[in-house]
């Protein structure tokens, strides 16, 4: 299974082995880590769970749809690394896949 490595805010690091086809924020949500609130359960309607990936990774993830973008418009400290981690869909390509969570003030 491919691994996604979560570095928080506070700078701690978690690695997660993640199923193909299951989202970043799935895998977030279901093993409990801080940072991904995903307040709309993935449905890409509430921007919960935004995230920065690590800049190695962007053209490895598939594009933003114009939805997402949408909402990324209106999550504090956007930048051009921003996704939604409901929109990350893990596949054996994105093995060692590392994103970081915002602090809460950029959720």
């Amino acid at each position: 299974m491919p691994h996604v490595t979560f570095v928080q805010a506070d700078g701690g690091r978690t690695t997660l082995e993640v199923k193909i086809g299951q989202s970043v924020m799935e895998a977030s949500v279901r093993a409990g880590l801080p940072g991904i609130v995903a307040e709309c359960g993935g449905s890409c309607s509430c921007a919960t769970c935004h995230v920065y990936v690590a800049p190695e990774w962007l053209d490895k993830i598939e594009p933003a749809t114009p939805d997402e973008t949408d909402l990324l418009g209106f999550v504090a400290g956007p930048r051009g690394n921003s996704r939604l981690a409901c929109q990350i869909i893990v596949s054996e390509a994105l093995d060692g896949l590392v994103v970081h969570t915002p602090d809460e003030g950029n959720q």
